[in-house]
């Protein structure tokens, strides 16, 4: 699904499935987003995956490659990531692709070739004009390119080039966070779109993907971001260019403002992963931090922990540690980030 893009700042977006659903196999009540039942070890989603494996066989004796790979690469997300079945059906669809590609033997010379041939560099402009639905999807590829294009074209007006780009860059490196974490876990994501004067968004499926995986692709946003604010403090503090020390608290402070648990904030979508004790301490943790480094925004973060606390439920079956853990890590690195440089404006011209 599309969500509506927030000032400055947009999250990570999925498309997910929460059903409720029980193991075929032991009849155990399985948690939301399970792929594997933890306690037989059976696949969740094995009807769906043999129906997959059947179409895709068939298609591959009638000689349709390419309908095959996406048959194959559809059952990619029902597997847990990293899975033997999911590199198994990986490599399988990169030597459909090489079939796609290979000409048969005592295949005629395909009509594209005799056109290329016979009109030159004009054959090759004609198969593309012909082609008009891939030389489309091409355009909508350039989307990452050009939306962010736009996006430094709209900071540069705003604050300066130099300031303009910094800041178009930060937020990239937050995007690329998650996407960058989407795609090590072998799951299709889209490049991040970016919506000049609002934000941007990496849009991603997460059927059959568990809660704390759905976490820590969000909470990987924030992570990157505060790497690259990290070093643009460290450029700061060597060089003494006030310039780095406002684009390094601009992206702290913007980063910190998108864990607050609520609404698509990608601290909200980190929340449901986490237990109702746990979601209590991330509110002690919050209110901790705020006390100790004087940063108001934890105290946003703190209402955010205690809403999804008390009123919004939807606990997970099981507690997670590590989601807790990593949400409170990144949570007090961008806080004494943003306390080493109290007083550096956003911007500088």
């Amino acid at each position: 699904m599309r969500h509506n893009p927030l000032p400055d700042w947009t999250p990570v977006i999925t498309e997910s499935s929460e059903l409720i659903q029980k193991c075929k196999r032991c009849a155990r009540e399985l948690p939301a987003g399970a792929l594997v039942c933890e306690s037989c070890h059976a696949l969740v989603h094995s009807g769906t995956l043999d129906a997959l494996a059947t179409e895709a066989k068939r298609l591959e004796a009638l000689g349709k490659s390419r309908e095959a790979r996406e048959q194959w690469l559809a059952a990619v997300p029902l597997l847990p990531a990293h899975s033997k079945q999911a590199l198994w059906i990986e490599d399988h669809a990169r030597s459909l692709d090489a079939q796609t590609e290979k000409p048969q033997p005592g295949m005629p010379e395909s009509t594209e070739n005799k056109w290329t041939q016979k009109l030159g560099p004009a054959g090759a402009i004609a198969i593309l004009l012909a082609k008009g639905k891939g030389v489309l999807t091409a355009i909508f590829q350039l989307k990452f390119l050009l939306s962010f294009v736009a996006f430094f074209g709209f900071y540069w007006a705003a604050y300066g080039v130099t300031f303009g780009l910094g800041f178009a860059i930060l937020i990239l490196i937050h995007e690329l966070g998650h996407y960058v974490d989407v795609k090590r876990r072998g799951l299709p994501a889209d490049m991040p779109v970016f919506l000049p004067g609002f934000g941007a968004y990496v849009r991603w499926r997460a059927l059959g993907v568990s809660r704390a995986t759905r976490a820590a692709v969000s909470l990987a946003g924030p992570f990157a971001g505060f790497l690259a604010s990290l070093v643009c403090a460290a450029v700061w503090w060597y060089t003494g260019n006030s310039l780095w020390a406002a684009l390094a608290r601009a992206g702290a402070w913007l980063n910190l403002l998108n864990l607050i648990p609520v609404w698509v904030l990608d601290g909200g979508q980190a929340a449901p992963a986490l237990s109702k004790s746990q979601r209590v301490l991330l509110l002690v943790s919050a209110l901790a931090l705020w006390l100790i480094l004087h940063e108001n925004m934890f105290f946003l973060v703190a209402l955010g922990a205690g809403y999804q606390a008390f009123f919004a439920g939807d606990f997970p079956p099981s507690s997670d540690r590590r989601t807790l853990a990593y949400f409170v890590g990144v949570l007090a690195a961008l806080g004494i980030l943003l306390h080493l440089l109290s007083g550096q404006s956003f911007s500088q011209r």
